[in-house]
């Protein structure tokens, strides 16, 4: 163990760029615990560890949001890398409330990248972002000798816009919150399996990759959210826990009201994975107020896609900083926080 830990210490490992507990404390080390000025104006900045950023302007706040896309294979069931990359970007800034706005993007590419699939990657950009109101306002493009650069990386910025004093951040949790998942777990990580391990078996399950800022609204326009996540990199279990631990609340949920679809779980129980921790491209975990808990699930299930959508849990005042999930066969378990992706590269 020793040995172990001096290795994640010294040098850098995919676990690091995986949204874990060792991500944060990388960026901890390098950033959080240097930065002087870490906000704009009293708006969320770096030491909120939040998905995005704002900068109060007037009677809005401009929310801003950056990530690098990685995914490998690059062409999987039901998406690409630019259709992520948009998707991604634009549920980052509607989970704080945000109206996405506009994009800017980062493309890096190696040297012999076959030029017909960078003009699908781009067209899938294009087409999503228009597809959702969201312009493209322009971005850079460079390319990394052959062999330097695994076929393509994509950087996204995204901006949104919410009114002053409407940002929703992961600290807003409250007692008696109950928790909504918008629809079906764990579909995105098990298609990258099915192609990146040629698990055949699997059959037709494609990645629920998705723009989530209509489905977010509709929750909004219904009044009582608290906070907002989309459960990318470390899945379901890794929102539920950084709630916890930010907000000092425990959470409980209960395995047999998540939902998830059989053949996923199939795969779950044959590889040896944890539905819970695997990644969603197209879902997003809500805490709210129990009195509109109903009505926004109601609201939220007319959404193509989040039919599924259910009420899994709710928000306590103990054990703090813990989720417990009840099991089906009647125990009780702790839902530790992820240490890295069971899957690297997968948004």
């Amino acid at each position: 163990m020793f040995w172990f830990v001096v290795m994640l210490d010294d040098f850098v490992k995919l676990f690091h760029g995986s949204g874990g507990q060792l991500t944060d404390k990388l960026i901890e080390r390098l950033f959080v615990n240097k930065v002087k000025f870490h906000n704009v104006f009293g708006g969320v900045g770096l030491r909120d560890f939040d998905d995005g950023v704002s900068i109060p302007i007037g009677d809005f706040e401009l929310v801003m949001t950056s990530d690098g896309y990685t995914v490998d294979p690059i062409f999987f069931p039901g998406g690409d890398i630019g259709i992520l990359a948009v998707c991604g970007t634009i549920n980052d800034l509607a989970v704080m409330g945000a109206k996405p706005i506009a994009i800017m993007d980062n493309i890096i590419v190696e040297e012999g990248f076959p030029m017909v699939d960078l003009e699908l990657v781009v067209n899938s950009m294009i087409k999503t972002a228009e597809e959702n109101g969201v312009a493209i306002l322009g971005g850079d493009f460079k390319v990394m000798p052959r062999g330097k650069l695994d076929k393509i990386v994509i950087g996204m910025t995204g901006i949104g816009l919410v009114s002053r004093g409407k940002i929703i951040t992961d600290r807003g949790i409250k007692c008696g919150d109950k928790i909504i998942v918008t629809g079906s777990i764990g579909e995105h990580e098990i298609a990258l399996m099915s192609v990146r391990e040629g698990l055949s078996f699997i059959g037709e399950i494609k990645s629920d990759v998705a723009a989530i800022h209509n489905v977010i609204e509709a929750a909004l326009e219904v009044g009582g959210v608290h906070a907002a996540k989309d459960p990318t990199r470390g899945g379901l279990a890794g929102v539920l826990n950084v709630w916890a631990s930010k907000c000092n609340v425990g959470i409980w949920i209960d395995e047999s009201k998540i939902p998830i679809r059989p053949e996923v779980k199939a795969v779950c129980e044959m590889m040896g994975l944890d539905p819970l921790y695997l990644a969603c491209e197209g879902r997003a975990v809500l805490s709210v107020n129990p009195a509109y808990a109903e009505d926004i699930l109601n609201r939220i299930r007319e959404f193509r896609g989040c039919e599924s959508a259910n009420i899994i849990g709710e928000v306590r005042s103990s054990p703090k900083g813990y989720v417990i999930m009840e099991t089906v066969i009647g125990g009780s378990r702790i839902v530790p926080p992820p240490i890295g992706s069971q899957l690297p590269r997968i948004c």
